[in-house]
């Protein structure tokens, strides 16, 4: 089917956006509109500068005969920052907090639309770095970790704290909870993961710590990587921390039970954004 270039622009734009860090050669989209390759840079000129100006994210391009074009999804740091902001606004009313000193997160991550920002972002800080899996342990990282890898076009590996006759095999280990010292279990399917597999971890909220160090030596056990470790919300008010390097959006600083107070505020995310964006 011939397109005209209005519709041509339209459909290509919607395949890129589609079809996130994939390498399409420009002789695909020769054949799809059937147009000459020269038409089809123009097009793709036209569409890199409107992202870029828009926020959307920039058009990575391939030279020689094993290239093409690749969409990186991404947003600016301005944009970044209203996000977070929105976020910690959200979560500072008085009514979110739990009995134990919790959050209500649930409407948060039940979001569609704030995941796809809360996604979107972490895509963009760790856009550069080599990941095959985006890791998360059951159950309210799960929607932020979809997202994300949606964003990066990569699957998503789901650790559990008890077994599922429908995973089949599975390794465990245990681990010391960073918060109370308690000895837990984690547990990942043995087909979930391929050893040397670059996986980045991602999680709504850490205290010290333990449960994501948990993730970091169940990914031992696979010979695996941890290219990165993205988390929505951390506590401050933690004496020593089991992770080093990590990249937080949000920061609890305090939660007044008797007063129901929060405060919340913007977490180290700046450290990683550089010029990513």
């Amino acid at each position: 089917m011939k397109f005209r270039r209005s519709g041509r622009l339209v459909d290509l734009t919607n395949y890129l956006l589609a079809h996130p860090h994939v390498l399409v050669p420009l002789t695909f989209f020769a054949e799809r509109y059937q147009s000459a390759k020269s038409s089809i840079s123009e097009d793709l000129t036209i569409i890199k500068q409107t992202f870029e100006q828009q926020g959307i994210g920039t058009l990575l391009t391939v030279p020689g005969a094993a290239g093409g074009v690749k969409y990186i999804p991404k947003i600016h740091l301005k944009e970044a920052d209203d996000v977070v902001n929105d976020i910690g606004e959200a979560l500072s009313t008085p009514e979110r907090v739990l009995p134990g000193g919790y959050l209500y997160l649930t409407d948060v991550l039940g979001n569609p639309s704030i995941l796809a920002k809360i996604g979107k972002l972490f895509a963009t800080i760790f856009a550069d770095r080599a990941i095959d899996v985006v890791m998360t342990v059951a159950t309210k990282g799960i929607p932020i970790a979809y997202s994300v890898a949606g964003y990066l076009n990569v699957p998503v590996v789901i650790v559990r704290k008890d077994n599922k006759v429908t995973e089949g095999s599975t390794v465990s280990i245990n681990y010391a909870s960073g918060s109370s010292n308690r000895i837990q279990t984690m547990s990942l399917a043995k087909r979930s993961l391929d050893k040397g597999s670059n996986v980045l971890i991602i999680d709504d909220f850490m205290k010290a710590g333990g449960t994501i160090n948990g993730m970091m030596n169940l990914l031992e056990e696979f010979n695996a990587n941890v290219a990165g470790i993205g988390v929505l919300l951390e506590d401050e008010g933690v004496d020593e921390r089991l992770v080093d390097e990590y990249v937080s959006l949000l920061k609890l600083s305090t939660i007044d039970m008797k007063q129901k107070i929060i405060e919340i505020n913007e977490g180290n995310f700046h450290e990683f954004f550089h010029s990513k964006a």
